[in-house]
C-alpha cells in the first residue's frame, strides 16, 4: 500500500473573494484567518460574535500536488479525509468527487479515474452550516423547538460538534476546514481493510481470536498468506503467532494464544503493559502485500450491573475487579480543533494520573478525539467512558440522518475499539433524562420522542453489538438502562446531579444522595487573574462588566457564585480577591461530594468484596491497597 500525503500547504478563499491566504493543513479558517493576522483574536472581548458572523459566508481550500505514473499504476486509489468540518464539495481536477455532510466520518472514496500523471488539483469547498440550518425543512410533525443553553438554534441538524454552537460553558466558535489528516492511498489487488479482536484470558494465557476483512480485488486463483504475531510494544520477541491461506474470500479468521499474559490495570490498581499486534498480508512469493499494527492490553473490562439491596449497580470491572471510578468529563480543550495538539492531550491527561485520575469520561456534545488521545489512555491506565456525539438535543431521525450516523458509528467504532483504555461506550448525554421530564423536552412532538427510540435503543445499539460487542453499551447518562425507566434513579444505573449549583442547594445536599455511579456533577468558579488578562482590558475588570457577562454563557452563573460566596464567606474587597475566593468556593464543593461519596464507599460500592472472598492473591492485594486509598 502506498500512500500519498496532501497535508502541508494549501490556499484559503472566501469563495467568491479575492484575497487568498496561505492554510496549514490540518487546519481550519480560524486557524488561517488568525495566522495571517485577517482577524483579532475571536477569545479577546467580545470579539466572538463578529467572528460568528464570518460562517454566513462559504470558504474554499486548494492546492495542487504532483502524482507520478508508478503511483498510478495502482489498481485502486482512494482519497481519504480523516476530518473535514462539515459541509463540504471535493473536487479533483475541476471534477466533483463526492459530498461531505460529517465531521465525525473518516471519508473514504476511490478516485483513480479523475487523477492524471504529473500536475493534480484539489479543491474542496465548505458551505455555511448556519445558512444550511436557516433553510433547513423539517418532515412533517417534526419542528424541532428545545434549544440548549447558549446554543444555535438548530445545531443538532448538522453532524457537526454541538459545543462549536456554543454551550453554557463555552462560545458561538463555529469554525469550518480540513481538521484532520488527508492523503491518497493506492493498492492493488487484495488489501487490509479491517482488524476485530475478541480476548479470552485465563490465569495462565491469553488467547486472541483475529478477524480480519480484506478489500479490493483478487484475481482467481491467486494464493495469499495472513500471517499474525504479537509481541511486547517495543521489544522484538514474539509471544504468539499464527497464519494461514486465503484464496477467493475478503475475510479471514484464526487464534493464537499469549502465554502468562501481564495484564492492563487502570490507574492505582496496577501496571499499564502493551501488546503490539501485527497483521501481515504476504503474497505467494513471500513479499508483503499489506501491513497494518493495533497496540492492545490484555484484560477484562466490563460494566457490572448485579443488583444488591439498594438496587442495581454501576461499576467498571477490570479483570474480575470492581473499582471506584474517579475521574472527570473531557470537553474539547479549545474551540480552533486543530491547536488541539498531541503535546496538550499528553499534559491534560498527565495532570489526570497524577491527581489518581482512572477514568475520563468523553462528553457527547464535542467531538471524537484523536487517535493520540485514546493512545494515551491507553498508556496512563485511564478508562474511557466514550459518549456517542449527541446532547442534550432533539433529532429528527430521518432516513439520509439514520444512515449518515450509521457510518459515523462504524467509523469511530472501528477506529477505538482495540484500546485497552476503551471501558464502555455511551448513546447520548442527558437525551433520555430530557425525554423524561424536563418541562422543555415535554413541548415536542411524540414523532420526536419516537426518534429518539429508534435512533438509541434501535439503530446505534445494533451497530454497537455488530462492531463491538465486547464493550459494554449503555443507552445514555445519566440512565437506569433505557425506555425512560427512571433516568435519575439514584440506586439504579449512573447519576448526573447539578442541585448544588444549578439548584442552589448547600454543599451539604450531596450528603443526602448515594449515588452509583456519579458521571457529572460540578460548581463553577471565575476564571484566574491570568487568565482573564488574556481577553479583557482593565476598565472589563467587573464580574458585570459587558465583557465578564459575555464570556459568562449560563446567565444565571455569575449571581449563583456570589450567592454561595455570600453563603459562605465575608464579601471579597477587591476584584482578584473575588476571583480567588471564588476557586477556594468551587473546591468547597467539589470537596463535599467527593469526600462524601469516598467515605460511603466501603459500605455500598464495596459491601460485594467484603462479604466474598476474592480468587487470588492479586485481588487480595489489590482490595487491601484500596480501602487503605479510601479510608
Amino acid at each position: 500500500m502506498k500512500r500519498l500525503e496532501l497535508n502541508g500547504i494549501w490556499k484559503m478563499k472566501e469563495e467568491h473573494g479575492e484575497q487568498e491566504y496561505p492554510a496549514k493543513v490540518p487546519g481550519s479558517v480560524l486557524l488561517t484567518l488568525l495566522d495571517a493576522g485577517a482577524i483579532e483574536d475571536p477569545y479577546y472581548r467580545r470579539n466572538e460574535y463578529k467572528t460568528k458572523e464570518l460562517f454566513r459566508k462559504n470558504y474554499v481550500f486548494y492546492r495542487e500536488f504532483e502524482a507520478d505514473s508508478e503511483f498510478l499504476r495502482e489498481e485502486n486509489i482512494e482519497l481519504v479525509c480523516e476530518g473535514l468540518d462539515t459541509l463540504a464539495d471535493i473536487y479533483i481536477n475541476d471534477n466533483k468527487v463526492f459530498y461531505a455532510d460529517n465531521m465525525h466520518r473518516t471519508w473514504r472514496v476511490p478516485v483513480k479515474k479523475w487523477l492524471k500523471a504529473g500536475r493534480n488539483r484539489i479543491r474542496i469547498i465548505f458551505y455555511s452550516v448556519l445558512n444550511y440550518i436557516d433553510e433547513y425543512r423539517y418532515r412533517e410533525n417534526r419542528q424541532i423547538l428545545y434549544v440548549p443553553c447558549g446554543a444555535v438554534k438548530g445545531n443538532q441538524l448538522v453532524r457537526k460538534a454541538h459545543s462549536m454552537f456554543g454551550w453554557d460553558w463555552g462560545p458561538q466558535l463555529i469554525d469550518a476546514g480540513i481538521f484532520r489528516k488527508i492523503y491518497l492511498e493506492g493498492s492493488t489487488r487484495r488489501r487490509i481493510r479491517e482488524i476485530k479482536i475478541h480476548q479470552e484470558i485465563s490465569e495462565a494465557r491469553a488467547e486472541l481470536l483475529v478477524k480480519v476483512d480484506f478489500s479490493g480485488e483478487n484475481p482467481c486463483g491467486e494464493v495469499q498468506c495472513v500471517r499474525v504475531t504479537v509481541s511486547k510494544k517495543g521489544g522484538t520477541e514474539i509471544l504468539g503467532e499464527t497464519e494461514g491461506i486465503i484464496r477467493g474470500g475478503f475475510s479471514w479468521e484464526g487464534k493464537l494464544l499469549i502465554p502468562d499474559p501481564e495484564l492492563w490495570w487502570p490507574n492505582g490498581y496496577g501496571e499499564q503493559p502493551l501488546y503490539e499486534l501485527k497483521v501481515l498480508l504476504l503474497n505467494d512469493n513471500g513479499s508483503v502485500a499489506g501491513e497494518e499494527i493495533r497496540t492492545i492490553g490484555i484484560r477484562t473490562l466490563t460494566v457490572s450491573r448485579e443488583a444488591d439491596k439498594w438496587g442495581k449497580e454501576f461499576a467498571f470491572t477490570v479483570n474480575g475487579v470492581k473499582i471506584f471510578a474517579m475521574g472527570a468529563n473531557y470537553i474539547p480543550e479549545d474551540c480552533i480543533y486543530p491547536r488541539i495538539t498531541a503535546e496538550r492531550q499528553e499534559y491534560l491527561l498527565e495532570c489526570a494520573r497524577r491527581a489518581h485520575f482512572n477514568c475520563i469520561r468523553v462528553w457527547g456534545g464535542g467531538y471524537y478525539p484523536s487517535d493520540e488521545f485514546y493512545e494515551i489512555c491507553d498508556r496512563k491506565g485511564l478508562i474511557v467512558w466514550q459518549d456517542l456525539m449527541f446532547a442534550c438535543n432533539v433529532y429528527d431521525a430521518s432516513d439520509s440522518f439514520l444512515d449518515n450516523i450509521r457510518h459515523e458509528a462504524e467509523d469511530n467504532v472501528r477506529r477505538l475499539r482495540s484500546h485497552p483504555c476503551l471501558g464502555l461506550w455511551c448513546g447520548n448525554n442527558e437525551i433520555e433524562s430530557g425525554w423524561s421530564h424536563w418541562p422543555d423536552f415535554q413541548k415536542e412532538t411524540e414523532y420526536l420522542r419516537a426518534d429518539y427510540i429508534r435512533m438509541f435503543e434501535h439503530v446505534l445499539p445494533g451497530i454497537m453489538n455488530k462492531e463491538d460487542p465486547d464493550t459494554f453499551f449503555w443507552p445514555s447518562s445519566p440512565s437506569a438502562g433505557g425506555c425512560f425507566a427512571d433516568p435519575d434513579n439514584e440506586n439504579d444505573g449512573d447519576s448526573h446531579y447539578w442541585d448544588v449549583w444549578h439548584g442552589q442547594k448547600p454543599f451539604t445536599d450531596y450528603r443526602n444522595y448515594y449515588f452509583r455511579f456519579c458521571s457529572e456533577f460540578g460548581f463553577q468558579s471565575f476564571p484566574c487573574g491570568k487568565t482573564i488578562e488574556t481577553f479583557t482590558e482593565r476598565a472589563d475588570r467587573n464580574v458585570f462588566s459587558r465583557v465578564m457577562e459575555s464570556h459568562q454563557k449560563n446567565n444565571a452563573a455569575n449571581g449563583r457564585i456570589l450567592y454561595y460566596m455570600a453563603e459562605n464567606f465575608r464579601y471579597p474587597g477587591d476584584f482578584e480577591s473575588l476571583l480567588y475566593v471564588s476557586q477556594v468556593l468551587q473546591g468547597m464543593a467539589i470537596q463535599y461530594g467527593v469526600e462524601h461519596w469516598r467515605r460511603e464507599a466501603p459500605n455500598r460500592f464495596l459491601s460485594w468484596s467484603l462479604e466474598k472472598s476474592f480468587a487470588d492473591m492479586r485481588k487480595e492485594s489489590l482490595k487491601r491497597r484500596y480501602l487503605s486509598r479510601l479510608l
